[in-house]
């Protein structure tokens, strides 16, 4: 079995600007074996996905506890690199996240989303907060991989104005690339050309959500971004998927 440095290292190679990696959000270790024996090179969870499979609502609501519990049956279940949504990080001080930082790395996880919207709140920390944020989890956990999330994009519904923001999107980047940073995530932000212009602005590799059908994975790739992530999508895909099964069934 790898060890966990490597396992960081692995996954850290696999961002490449233009030929990005690929993730398909899980939320149990069932689905994570599955993925991998499909010949996934790494695991990444969704929040909502893992709180909605376990009864609860996105935003913090499934305890920590329980998602400590879920990332280690993962990490037990798969030999391959494992990538956590780990939200606000279930902690408002410094000491909370980094103490709940170890305790992710000790379950297993090589890697996390780490978001700076307020959860529970309303609009984003400020710039100089959030960097305090990652650097209390880049000191805790010296080998993770941190993908710096911005929810600049999904707290901007229209498209029309999110162009507007993209100046504010890479001066993020850029503080938290110096705070700790390893990657930089966009969900929200769709538009080709604008992703580009983050690409192009960012030092970091960029991640993007794909929802639906469009852009297309050869088009996101055009635009130098290195990761692309599927959100709750899949979660949702399989839910419609077990209700028209049981209807087949007679249900």
């Amino acid at each position: 079995m790898s060890s966990q440095i490597d396992k960081a290292r692995l996954f850290a190679s696999l961002h490449q600007p233009g030929n990005p990696l690929f993730l398909y959000n899980i939320w149990d270790a069932g689905g994570a074996k599955a993925i991998a024996d499909a010949g996934a090179p790494a695991i990444a969870t969704g929040s909502m996905s893992m709180a909605l499979a376990h009864g609860y609502e996105d935003g913090q609501n499934i305890p920590f506890e329980l998602v400590l519990a879920v990332v280690d049956r993962i990490c037990r279940a798969v030999d391959l690199p494992v990538t956590v949504d780990f939200e606000g990080g279930y902690a408002d001080s410094l000491d909370g996240l980094a103490e709940n930082t170890s305790k992710l790395a000790s379950a297993g996880a090589i890697g996390i989303n780490f978001e700076d919207q307020v959860v529970g709140g309303t609009g984003l920390y400020a710039i100089s907060a959030q960097c305090d944020r990652i650097s209390a989890i880049r000191t805790a956990a010296p080998n993770l991989f941190i993908n710096a999330r911005t929810d600049l994009f999904l707290q901007e519904r229209d498209v029309s104005r999110q162009a507007g923001l993209v100046d504010a999107a890479i001066a993020r980047a850029k503080a938290y690339a110096e705070a700790g940073a390893s990657g930089f995530f966009v969900p929200g932000l769709t538009d080709l050309g604008l992703i580009a212009r983050v690409c192009d602005g960012v030092d970091l590799p960029v991640n993007v959500m794909r929802t639906g059908a469009a852009p297309s994975v050869s088009e996101l790739a055009s635009t130098g971004v290195a990761r692309i992530s599927s959100g709750p999508g899949p979660y949702f895909e399989f839910i419609a998927g077990l209700k028209a099964a049981f209807k087949k069934a007679g249900g």
